[in-house]
């Protein structure tokens, strides 16, 4: 079947917006994502702007802006796109790096003696992070909606400490999975299979930690 222009056109636009979604929906986001949630709906709202400003940039240098760098940089020296970074079995050095940064996030936190909650949500992307792994080492797994899982399962076990209805806000992650997912199927990274999979082990593995820590 040949596809006319204006059918080229429209793939190329619906390939494009898959794409932003994929690189706005990085799946390093949980922690960020999770110490916004708690600043917004727990006692730590009332800690100083300043603080929070502190926690949240220590955050993004850590589980956000050094992975990305180090991945990035790992990809050209390999001389990979992004697609060819994505093949399973060149996945796990960028997974081994950001299992070192989550680390090094952890260990900086606790040395700070910062808050238990906030460390639970480092803790639990880092779960995540070493759940994907090992599943990757058979097949391959979406870490996009595995991320967005961990959002949703960490709010889920917030709003049952903190006791607030997150009906809307879940609504809203599953709005955002649904988005991401579909991208991730369009760009031909993933299967169907593999991000409902990857976005139920986000979900269990965040409930999971922040309801025990």
């Amino acid at each position: 079947m040949i596809l006319n222009e204006k059918d080229m056109r429209r793939e190329k636009q619906m390939i494009l917006a898959a794409r932003i979604i994929s690189m706005v929906f990085t799946p390093f986001y949980l922690p960020m994502l999770g110490l916004i949630v708690l600043f917004l709906f727990s006692y730590l709202s009332i800690f100083p702007f300043f603080y929070k400003l502190e926690v949240l940039t220590l955050s993004y240098l850590f589980t956000i802006l050094l992975p990305t760098v180090l991945i990035h940089m790992y990809r050209r020296y390999q001389g990979w796109n992004l697609i060819e970074l994505g093949h399973r079995e060149r996945r796990m050095v960028p997974y081994m790096i950001s299992i070192v940064c989550y680390f090094v996030c952890i260990y900086v936190m606790e040395w700070l003696h910062m808050p238990h909650f906030m460390s639970a949500i480092v803790i639990a992307a880092l779960l995540v992070q070493i759940v994907c792994a090992l599943i990757n080492l058979w097949w391959k797994v979406s870490t996009h909606t595995a991320a967005i899982g961990g959002v949703g399962g960490a709010l889920f076990a917030f709003a049952e400490y903190l006791n607030f209805n997150p009906v809307w806000w879940l609504c809203l992650i599953f709005l955002v999975a649904g988005l991401l997912g579909t991208s991730r199927m369009i760009l031909r990274q993933h299967s169907l299979a593999q991000v409902v999979v990857g976005f139920w082990v986000g979900f269990l593995c965040a409930a999971i930690v922040v309801l025990m820590i």
